[in-house]
């Protein structure tokens, strides 16, 4: 695992919720549906301050269905774990899950082209929107930005081979933002 990690290099995980026990355990409570696949980690990085720093974990298990119950070496006193209390957790990126078919994750479909079933080559994806109630893919077309909603009805086909999400796009969504 290497240690020189930015927050572009994680994904976050979860966050340290609350003291589990008077030897420095800790519940963190984590953001995931599959909480099961983080229950044999070695290491996880927590944010202290601006740094990212690993901290090696002695045994860990599942609490509560979605709780994971720490003890991380060198925590050993209910003080060690005070100073923990609220951190956020984060993984490298190549701890996620692989995802398959059209899932995906938004950090692994920058750069890839937009293939519309009718309109053609929409533009590159230059970031995904997930600030709204339904997340959308930027994507640049000659210097105009078009937004194209998430879901299951509009993309048809993630290519990861060829970087492209091929969509079907609701007629006039593309052209309204070309008028």
């Amino acid at each position: 695992m290497k240690y020189d990690m930015r927050i572009e290099d994680c994904f976050y995980l979860g966050k340290i919720v609350k003291k589990y026990s008077f030897k420095g355990e800790l519940l963190a409570k984590l953001d995931t549906d599959q909480p099961e696949l983080y229950e044999d980690l070695d290491a996880v990085f927590i944010q202290l301050g601006r740094e990212f720093i690993p901290f090696f974990i002695e045994r860990s298990s599942l609490h509560k269905s979605d709780l994971l119950r720490l003890k991380f070496e060198d925590i050993d006193t209910e003080e060690d774990a005070d100073q923990l209390l609220k951190s956020e957790l984060y993984l490298p990126l190549e701890f996620l899950p692989k995802l398959d078919g059209n899932k995906f994750y938004y950090h692994e479909i920058i750069g890839f082209t937009v293939e519309d079933a009718s309109f053609g080559t929409v533009g590159k994806i230059t970031g995904v929107n997930d600030t709204t109630s339904q997340p959308l893919l930027e994507v640049l077309h000659e210097a105009i930005e078009i937004l194209i909603p998430i879901n299951d009805a509009i993309i048809q086909k993630v290519d990861r081979k060829a970087k492209t999400i091929h969509i079907a796009a609701p007629e006039g969504l593309i052209d309204l933002y070309l008028q």
